[in-house]
């Protein structure tokens, strides 16, 4: 049983060694995309906020209007980290597709012009990391990986299933091979429970987006030409009841309509939940003609299975818990490339001794 456990072992890490270098290189990327973004344009994504207060998001929204008369908002984003700029969605009107500009929540400054998907270098490894920028080819192959990837996983945890034995155990004096061997299960052991979680949750996703790509009806994209929601609808009043609804609410992103028929919707995170709900996890729903209050979603009150899918975006990137734990998962995340090179050095190390098992079986039936 073992001997076939190996051989499989060996040849799923041949199949995702390459797209799998690839994923963990932009994925990495990805943890700490903002950090990136701030070195190579640090005009756009960061703003000066000591002795500033926030201005109220009417008036932020009144001068993007003002300024890009020609487009419509559709979702703004607002960031725990204060130095973070408000990152906005947008329509230009008689067009369907949207863009993103950069703005300073401070001084209600434009920091950048409407931009569209994919235009940044994040932007692009994302797409990458997604899709391998081949669209839903690009999704199959990397839901393929991370099958693959957690398999991988499962097979090396039953070969190596008494590891904690001689978890922390490196023979010194031994030969290379032991050495591989040793380091070889004490980064899988390691590493595993991340590598499974990374897996599991890039399964999830690539397979669901997939899904629903194959099956979505074909629509005939929506125009814009005028807003879709009342003018007279002030959303800092909104917010101020979704915190009295919600308390403990903080607000991270505002919906606004791009089509006939949709809502208000603002999504934040309420303190004191589970740290594994994402940013979004929690919603709130008015009308888009008079504001009216339609419903709420609250995270803790959700159904098991929901909370744990909303888990697993918190989970995939490693954020929960700051830097600590996006350094933790950026390095285990990394570890199957170490994987995969110590486990082809192990087998170009018994490889001599292979063949020379070989040759003396094969004398042994000439002899015969």
């Amino acid at each position: 049983m073992n001997k076939t456990l190996f051989k499989i072992h060996r040849l799923l890490a041949f199949l995702v060694c390459v797209p799998l270098l690839l994923i963990s290189l932009s994925g990495s990327v990805l943890v700490f995309k903002h950090e990136i973004d701030a070195l190579l344009m640090p005009e756009r994504v960061r703003v000066d906020f000591h002795g500033q207060q926030r201005l109220p998001f009417d008036v932020l929204l009144a001068a993007f209007n003002q300024r890009y008369s020609e487009y419509e908002v559709t979702g703004w984003q607002l960031f725990a980290d204060p130095g973070r700029a408000d990152l906005v969605y947008v329509m230009a009107h008689g067009g369907s597709d949207w863009s993103s500009i950069f703005v300073d929540q401070y001084r209600a400054n434009m920091l950048s012009a409407p931009t569209p998907p994919k235009y940044y270098f994040s932007d692009l490894v994302r797409e990458f990391h997604y899709t391998f920028l081949v669209g839903d080819a690009g999704l199959l192959l990397c839901a393929i990986v991370a099958v693959l990837l957690c398999l991988q996983v499962i097979v090396g945890l039953i070969l190596h299933r008494k590891f904690w034995k001689v978890l922390f155990t490196f023979r010194y004096r031994a030969r290379p091979i032991i050495y591989l061997g040793d380091g070889h299960k004490l980064l899988g052991a390691i590493a595993a429970p991340v590598l499974l979680v990374l897996g599991v949750t890039g399964a999830y996703w690539n397979i669901s987006q997939l899904s629903y790509s194959l099956v979505k009806p074909v629509v005939t994209p929506y125009i814009v030409g005028e807003r879709l929601y009342h003018s007279a609808i002030s959303i800092d009043a909104l917010l101020g009841e979704s915190r009295q609804r919600l308390p403990g609410f903080t607000p991270s992103f505002i919906s606004l309509p791009s089509k006939p028929g949709y809502g208000i919707s603002i999504f934040g995170e309420v303190a004191g939940q589970n740290p594994l709900f994402s940013e979004f996890a929690n919603s709130l729903r008015y009308d888009a003609q008079n504001g009216v209050f339609v419903g709420m979603r609250d995270m803790a009150e959700a159904a098991t299975a929901e909370q744990i899918k909303n888990s697993f975006r918190r989970l995939h990137f490693g954020d929960f818990a700051g830097n600590w734990s996006r350094v933790i998962w950026v390095v285990l995340g990394f570890s199957p490339i170490l994987l995969i090179a110590m486990g082809v050095a192990m087998w170009r190390l018994r490889r001599p001794q292979r063949l020379r098992q070989a040759g003396k079986s094969t004398k042994r039936r000439c002899n015969k």
